[in-house]
């Protein structure tokens, strides 16, 4: 999976309107996407900030995203990989999914996409740590 931020989508590419809230917070901010693009790809390119710190490789679970029950039951199953590194997710809850393997689909608009109040990033955590 190649990770690229294409920039905001046009009105002329029809984009699926959705919104990004933290956890602890009522504001949304409201994004477009273009179906096809993960939800990490969607946070990079509307200035949302969604660490992916293992660029989509499947590898971390820093972009891992709390998705509204109906979009969630849509989904296919989550791999378990990802049900692997979602263990590791801070804030984990019965609808959690890395963004990076969540593709947008036109029946995603409108959706609210709740991000943690914080990550967990082993890398970073572990250097700050000295470890």
């Amino acid at each position: 999976m190649f990770h690229t931020l294409a920039g905001k989508p046009t009105p002329e590419e029809n984009p699926v309107k959705m919104f990004f809230k933290y956890s602890k917070e009522e504001t949304k901010t409201e994004v477009l996407a273009r179906e096809g693009e993960s939800l990490l790809d969607v946070a990079h390119n509307n200035g949302i900030d969604l660490e992916g710190a293992c660029e989509s490789a499947l590898a971390c679970s820093t972009c891992h995203v709390i998705l509204q029950d109906n979009i969630y039951d849509s989904l296919e199953e989550p791999v378990e990989e990802e049900e692997d590194l979602l263990d590791l997710a801070y804030g984990l809850t019965h609808t959690s999914r890395l963004g990076c393997q969540v593709k947008v689909t036109r029946d995603m608009d409108g959706m609210i996409i709740t991000l943690p109040s914080a990550t967990r990033n082993f890398f970073v955590d572990k250097s700050k740590l000295g470890l």
